[in-house]
């Protein structure tokens, strides 16, 4: 009986979201005495800084992501469901759950991230994948390598082949890693692969509708990213807004792009359970919340990552990695104080708001290239190799497992030394979506040469 009475007294805490705010949330609650029940429609954590890599076959998919099972199986407070939220019942505390079933809490932890933001163009997606999950990887990876096999085929068969134009819509952090490891790809670890083409005259393009690339970093970075990119063999077209985008070209204004592949970077919009809640969101879906990462009048809900819209110093917390965890482990901790009314160690423990610790931002451009806004444990900006070497030591770090990190690490150095396949595999379908629209307008063209990437429209 004491036994059922202690257990009834255990305060029930629903995790929605395997990401990186979620993961750290449940890890850190598994000493409280609470039971935690982690929902993620996945049955994997990814992570995501390194599916670029799987994107351009350097890793393979299970380098990058790990079953959720498998690093919970040691904490015995936790559950795993692999299921999807579709509702709520704030009144009544409960999750409502894809396959019917409902999940009653006290505290609810909310981490679904964000999702690709095509602007009111949704039928972009088909056209223009971006790069959010293991499945979107595949896809580019997929689209990417079979562009060169069909290149070589047309080649083969025809004496000719339609530019192999890769164009990349938007100059964020995701843009530039793609389009540098798109290069790399290209002209290194293909470069003895076929007998028919050179796939070193691939002609990479990033299209920013801005003024800059990387626009979060200092301008000094942004040069050193252009200069970097440029020398890999990466166009870089600023202020250039995509009016359209169809199978084999994009359009910016009447000014029509021949591409091979098409890749998408440009937006992100908060998971749409955001909006479910019922509570005020910003204009691209994150859940407002206070100091606390509490919505309006709901301190049982906790909002983390790219879900919430959290403000300091009059400025958003970026929806990146680093901040999702820090807010996953403010969750949890402060969870455990408010059940057992404990105060910090300088006293404000229950008062305590939320503050993100800004170690700074890396990007990777490509082979040996990378740029790197340090703000801790020392201020300064880093370029070209010992960035890169930076980047490379901090994402292995904090791979989840130390499985992942032996193979992550292995796999990399010996891809790095011996430009060897890596996971150059090709599944799904054998067909190019815009590969023949766009062949025969392409046939009389300069295979290879820049300036048949662009043609006028009459």
């Amino acid at each position: 009986m004491a036994d059922r009475s202690m257990a009834a007294v255990r305060k029930r805490v629903v995790v929605i979201g395997g990401g990186f705010a979620g993961m750290n949330a449940a890890i850190h609650m598994a000493k409280l005495p609470v039971d935690v029940t982690l929902v993620d429609r996945r049955n994997h954590h990814t992570f995501q800084p390194l599916l670029y890599q799987v994107a351009l076959a350097v890793l393979s998919p299970a380098e990058i992501a790990q079953p959720i099972r498998s690093i919970m199986r040691d904490h015995r407070n936790i559950e795993v469901l692999m299921d999807e939220a579709t509702g709520f019942d704030l009144a009544g505390q409960r999750v409502e759950l894809k396959t019917g079933a409902q999940l009653e809490y006290d505290y609810l932890i909310l981490a679904t991230g964000s999702t690709h933001s095509y602007f009111g163009r949704d039928d972009w997606a088909a056209l223009a994948p971006g790069l959010k999950t293991i499945e979107d990887a595949v896809e580019i990876r997929r689209r990417v390598l079979l562009a060169f096999e069909l290149a070589e085929r047309q080649m083969q068969e025809h004496g000719t082949h339609p530019p192999l134009n890769f164009v990349i819509v938007g100059g964020g952090p995701t843009g530039v890693e793609l389009a540098g490891a798109i290069s790399d790809i290209a002209r290194l670890y293909m470069a003895k692969d076929f007998r028919h083409i050179n796939p070193a005259t691939a002609h990479v393009l990033i299209l920013e509708g801005g003024d800059h690339i990387l626009a979060a970093y200092p301008p000094d970075l942004q040069k050193k990213a252009v200069e970097q990119l440029q020398d890999l063999g990466v166009s870089v077209r600023t202020g250039a807004r995509v009016t359209d985008i169809q199978p084999g070209y994009v359009m910016i204004s009447d000014e029509r792009l021949l591409s091979a592949v098409t890749l998408w970077a440009a937006g992100v919009q908060a998971s749409p359970l955001g909006k479910a809640l019922g509570l005020p969101v910003d204009r691209r879906g994150c859940v407002i919340v206070d100091r606390f990462l509490n919505p309006q009048e709901h301190p049982e809900i906790f909002v983390c990552g790219d879900l919430a819209h959290v403000e300091e110093d009059g400025h958003q917390v970026p929806g990146v990695a680093q901040p999702a965890m820090q807010m996953g482990t403010y969750a949890a901790t402060r969870i455990g104080r408010l059940i057992s009314g404990e105060r910090g160690s300088d006293g404000t423990g229950l008062n305590e708001p939320f503050h993100y610790f800004d170690k700074g931002d890396m990007a990777t451009i490509g082979r040996k290239a990378a740029i790197a806004n340090i703000k801790w444990p020392f201020k300064g900006h880093l370029s070209g190799l010992f960035a890169w070497l930076t980047w490379l030591f901090v994402h292995i770090f904090f791979l989840i497992g130390f499985r992942n990190r032996i193979a992550v690490f292995r796999q990399w150095a010996w891809t790095y030394l011996t430009f060897s396949d890596g996971a150059r595999l090709i599944t799904g379908s054998q067909e190019l979506t815009g590969w023949d629209e766009e062949y025969h307008a392409a046939q009389n063209a300069t295979v290879g040469t820049p300036v048949n990437v662009t043609t006028k429209t009459s």
